[in-house]
């Protein structure tokens, strides 16, 4: 993870150096740093600590942190270029937008606020990540509001070789840093890197490399810029010729997204499964199995896992994916804890690295559950390739008060879902327990006045015992305990033969008030609200179908026939269904706060009620590039579809998008201020805008793609929300610079329109 902080930064380094001034891209640069610091401090304040899911809150944050300081540095630079002296310059650039840059970081934070206020365990997961973002945001306004303005107001290198300097040096020393794996390495190469810069230095090297990099850097620049002034003023204005034509491509692909979702080529899932370096076989047996039938099964798992690995190492004869293998008798593992009992086995597959096999978890776990068949008499089997999940794949919980009935319909929903491809490891909460004898009170009995808890104490008394007295032997107390001899407790006819005091104090024989009754017991009985439950598990193989279509197509009809002869029976939705529902329930009505509040803050600089409206017309098209970015990563198998954390990333895009599209809007009510026609104001704001935009949503892609190409296990369930993110703010670039404009000349479309109707309505009529 901290690998892929350091590559994104890098790379947020060589694109900045390679749009800008050496010297500007170093202190725009600058503001990452500084404002990592700066959040270090508020980190601790709010309860947090620096792990896997405030790093990545980090690395999200990486290119959004430059996008303020591109457009206020680009801003100030502009002045300088036009003749302004430094200071001067420097201030006159930052003021003049400060605004857009001040609200635009303000509606980023309230983007994530939902995330952060979010309920459920992505709620707890969305709360880290959230307010690692806010805090390095609060930074970055005070960094290029105040730093970056200082540094660019008062600094001006004319050498070439301290400009290229400046940003090859912390180049240098980020790729070291990435590259070394200990501290020695690091250190070692850092030597190297240094008698490198002074050999250079010394024969003169570092000065003609500088003066070649700058000459090759100004003419990118420059080719940029006229590529801009040309190409992209040339689009710009056929979009604007055609600015109908080009809101309805605009809302076609927005039509396409949603038929890719619509169509299932996009799975949803609420959690991406997590795949372990190994997978556990979990064998539960009736309880009170002798261990050594247990042991059978436990043996029949590492039969086929042995020849599993036999069959891997002949496929993957140059790096055999196994390393080795472990069983364990007489417990299992759960998700916090270990269970004990003689019932209980499990056999665990360990693999090697992700990074460094072929064979993907899942497969290996199919393979083995195909190799090694059921277990005879095992009441579950469960094949556990996952490092972590939110819940069951698939839990129905049932629930009344008729054993009989929740049994049955136990396993006819058993019997249902087995029947849909992909869902495995089919089993119940339903566990039989030991032998034991059931009684019951005969009529005659309760004419008698015998209660069934009078019935049960005197069972007890007479074949467990009651204690008498404790005598004190040494330092332990021994219990006395009266019951009946050992040769009259150890049958049925025992216990027909005893006699049972009544309430008036005769004594009559068990067989002629209550009867016994052989039966087995449950080893656990599970109630929610007074009612007894029973719940029905089953994972899905992800590649084949998702847990919310069985679930999906279980609600269209077939869970309501299967509990129509039940009545008595309800059912209900728990593990990771219930997860979802409580996210996403919460999600919802906090992101349309979220999104008035946005309203709210971009009405405020631009004093206007319409023009908010079209600056948010860029979100929906940061949910398509987030479509579309899924899309394309499923096709190299780096995600698995759309999951909880992608509609996290899609929160996050709607505030972030929303900040270029404020400063090009707030630039072209600027130049119409001053006195330019609407439709030369739009042109020249576009492309005066142009690099800035393009270059914010760049730096915030190249900064989230090593973390989006990243196989690491604790990256895995990280990745859907940096590619929401990353393709939604890429895509909304395109819809920034050409739909924005042509909603707004829309929007002065109808004005007029509406103003020419109003006249023509309030015009004087003739009367013959």
């Amino acid at each position: 993870m901290i690998g892929a902080a350091l590559q994104g930064f890098l790379m947020v380094l060589i694109l900045l150096a390679l749009f800008l001034r050496p010297r500007l891209a170093f202190w725009v640069s600058l503001g990452v740093p500084v404002a990592f610091l700066g959040a270090l401090t508020l980190v601790n304040l709010v309860g947090l600590s620096i792990d896997a899911i405030s790093l990545f809150g980090f690395i999200l944050v990486l290119g959004i942190l430059v996008d303020d300081a591109i457009v206020i540095g680009e801003s100030i630079h502009s002045k300088h270029q036009g003749g302004a002296p430094l200071l001067e310059g420097a201030v006159l650039g930052a003021q003049e937008v400060t605004v857009p840059v001040i609200f635009g970081v303000l509606t980023t934070v309230t983007a994530f606020l939902p995330i952060m206020f979010a309920t459920g365990f992505m709620g707890d997961i969305g709360y880290v990540i959230a307010a690692t973002v806010i805090c390095c945001l609060v930074f970055s306004i005070v960094e290029s509001q105040l730093i970056l303005p200082a540094h660019l107001g008062h600094s001006h290198i004319k050498s070439p070789e301290r400009e290229v300097g400046l940003m090859l040096i912390p180049i240098v020393l980020i790729l070291i840093i990435a590259l070394s794996e200990d501290f020695r390495e690091t250190l070692a190469l850092g030597i190297f890197a240094v008698s490198c810069f002074l050999a250079l230095y010394l024969n003169g090297a570092f000065s003609r490399l500088a003066k070649y990099i700058t000459q090759k850097q100004s003419i990118f620049a420059k080719n940029f810029e006229n590529l801009i002034d040309t190409g992209f003023r040339s689009i710009s204005e056929k979009a604007l010729n055609k600015r109908y034509r080009t809101i309805s491509c605009a809302v076609f692909a927005f039509i396409i997204a949603m038929a890719i979702l619509g169509s299932g080529r996009l799975p949803f899932s609420f959690f991406p499964p997590l795949a372990s370096d190994q997978v556990i076989a979990k064998l539960t047996m009736p309880m009170g199995t002798n261990s050594a039938i247990t042991e059978t099964g436990v043996e029949q798992l590492e039969n086929s896992a042995n020849l599993l690995a036999h069959e891997l190492k002949s496929q993957y004869p140059e790096a055999n994916p196994v390393m080795h293998i472990a069983s364990a008798l007489g417990s299992a593992s759960g998700e916090n804890s270990r269970s004990e009992g003689s019932h209980l086995g499990e056999v665990v597959l360990q693999l090697t690295p992700s990074q460094t096999r072929d064979i993907k978890t899942i497969e290996v776990a199919n393979r083995w559950r195909d190799l090694n068949g059921p277990v005879s008499d095992a009441i579950e089997l469960k094949f556990n390739s996952s490092l972590f999940s939110s819940g069951d794949d698939i839990n129905i919980q049932l629930e009344g008060n008729d054993v009989s009935a929740l049994a049955l319909a136990a396993k006819q929903v058993k019997r249902k879902l087995a029947e849909y491809p992909g869902v495995i490891d089919i089993t119940d909460s339903f566990r039989s327990g030991k032998k034991e004898i059931k009684l019951s009170i005969l009529p005659s009995g309760e004419s008698l006045g015998l209660t069934l808890s009078d019935l049960a104490r005197q069972v007890r008394q007479a074949f467990y015992g009651e204690e008498a007295q404790r005598v004190q032997r040494g330092r332990e107390d021994v219990r006395v305990m009266i019951r009946y001899p050992e040769d009259e407790r150890g049958s049925l006819d025992a216990l027909n033969s005893m006699r049972i005091r009544t309430p008036d104090g005769n004594e009559v024989p068990f067989a002629t008030v209550a009867k016994g009754e052989q039966g087995v017991g449950f080893s656990i009985i599970r109630r929610s609200e007074g009612k007894r439950i029973v719940n029905v598990i089953a994972s899905v193989d992800r590649t084949q179908i998702t847990a919310n279509e069985v679930i999906a197509d279980l609600r269209s009809g077939p869970i309501q026939k299967i509990l129509s002869p039940y009545p008595s029976v309800a059912y209900g939705l728990e593990g990771e269904q219930k997860e979802q529902a409580e996210s996403i329930g919460s999600l919802i009505p906090l992101s349309i706060f979220g999104l008035v509040v946005i309203y709210t803050l971009l009405a405020i600089p631009l004093n206007s009620y319409l023009q908010p409206l079209i600056i948010m017309s860029v979100i929906p098209f940061a949910f398509v590039g987030a479509v579309f970015g899924h899309w394309i990563m499923m096709k190299f198998g780096l995600v698995s579809g759309i999951a909880m954390m992608s509609i996290q990333g899609f929160v996050a895009a709607a505030g972030v998008v929303v900040n270029s599209s404020l400063v090009l809007v707030h630039s072209i009510n600027n130049r119409r201020s001053q006195g330019e026609f609407l439709r030369e104001a739009v042109i020249n704001s576009s492309l005066s805008r142009c690099r800035p935009i393009m270059l914010t949503s760049i730096t915030t892609f190249v900064g989230l793609l090593p973390l989006m190409l990243n196989t690491s296990v604790q990256a895995q369930f990280l990745v859907p929300m940096a590619v929401s993110l990353a393709f939604g703010v890429l895509f909304s670039t395109v819809v920034t610079l050409l739909v924005v404009p042509s909603g707004y000349l829309i929007l002065d479309d109808v004005s007029s329109w509406l103003t020419s109707r109003n006249q023509s309505a309030k015009s004087p009529t003739s009367f013959q």
